[in-house]
């Protein structure tokens, strides 16, 4: 009887640390958490840091396929941190795949030179979907292409900043 009791005490040890280190990792790759001290930015990322703080993205996408004009389309951002390597957090308020309201959207981004670009390969978003991605942000404006499972095409805007006039649409 002891050493049934020891084997499952055990049991529950590895599950637990199992737990821990599973919430551990989920966290990290998620971007759940603290945001990589500012300070340690470099110019270009708190540049871009700085210039996607309470902004929308407003514009039009494409459906590939589908015989109908582009649709007009706005994503509102409060703010965008990074959060690891090449991971940033897009903090926006949604109204598309089945979102409705805030929620912190972790993408990988990358630098091309001076230009950020979302580069999703078949990344699944928790709540959200499987995606791939590749829109770019220069100046005022953004651009690229989507893939949200078996639909895809192409969207493109300005960055626009918020107001007060102009309050986030929610």
């Amino acid at each position: 009887m002891a050493g049934v009791r020891r084997l499952l005490n055990a049991a529950l040890i590895l599950v637990l640390l199992f737990a821990v280190f599973a919430g551990g990792w989920l966290a990290g790759r998620t971007g759940i958490g603290a945001a990589v001290d500012p300070a340690s930015l470099n110019d270009l990322e708190r540049q871009f840091a700085e210039r996607m703080r309470s902004v929308s993205l407003v514009g039009a996408y494409t459906m590939a396929g589908r015989d109908r004009p582009a649709r007009a389309d706005r994503y509102d951002i409060s703010s965008v941190e990074k959060v690891g390597e090449n991971l940033w957090r897009f903090n926006a308020n949604m109204q598309c795949c089945g979102v409705n309201g805030d929620i912190p959207v972790v993408v990988p981004l990358r630098w091309i030179g001076d230009t950020p670009m979302i580069m999703m390969t078949d990344t699944t978003l928790p709540g959200l979907g499987t995606f791939t991605v590749r829109l770019l942000f220069y100046g005022d404006r953004y651009a690229g292409t989507w893939q949200h499972e078996k639909v895809g095409g192409l969207m493109s805007g300005r960055i626009e900043k918020q107001t007060p006039s102009a309050p986030v649409q929610k």
